[in-house]
């Protein structure tokens, strides 16, 4: 047996793929980031939704995305409907009118992915609100998580099926 089939006889699942073409286009984010002058760290954040929505594919990528710009949108309420006032405790009250609205959306499919709003929430506080640089990032982000899953499973199909380790996903 050839040294390269063994490795993938020991080494290929789906795990070890995706992990594989993470670790590559997570680089190459790295890359385009820094290269475009946006915020490597929000990015991620817009992978990290993608990967953790419920719904996959094209459809998981797009949830993915709305569900971060709503957050974004509830972020800049907070903000701004705080700055109207010059007292804290209404700012905590906004806060908490808003998180309760961030929840209440989910009744709406396109918005149902209650993680995905406070991802983007929190991301817009930690930019300092610079929505210019934030909403690529978490937009470009995004779709580097799904092509990091969709050139996975295509790795994965690649092995031939002799090869492909069903007991590690």
């Amino acid at each position: 047996m050839p040294k390269i089939s063994l490795l993938m006889k020991v080494f290929m699942s789906i795990l070890i793929a995706i992990a594989l073409t993470t670790g590559i286009l997570s680089a190459l984010w790295g890359w385009v980031a820094v290269s475009l002058g946006l915020l490597s760290w929000a990015g991620f954040l817009g992978c990290t939704t993608y990967f953790a929505s419920p719904t996959q594919g094209l459809k998981g990528l797009l949830l993915s995305m709305i569900t971060n710009l709503s957050g974004v949108f509830w972020a800049m309420m907070i903000i701004k409907g705080s700055a109207l006032f010059h007292t804290d405790i209404i700012g905590y009250v906004i806060s908490g009118i808003v998180a309760f609205m961030m929840c209440v959306q989910a009744k709406q499919f396109w918005l149902s992915f209650i993680p995905g709003t406070f991802i983007g929430s929190c991301a817009t506080f930690a930019s300092n609100a610079d929505l210019k640089i934030l909403i690529p990032s978490l937009l470009l982000g995004a779709i580097f998580g799904y092509l990091m899953k969709a050139t996975g499973v295509w790795l994965y199909q690649q092995v031939p099926h002799k090869y492909q380790d069903k007991s590690s996903s």
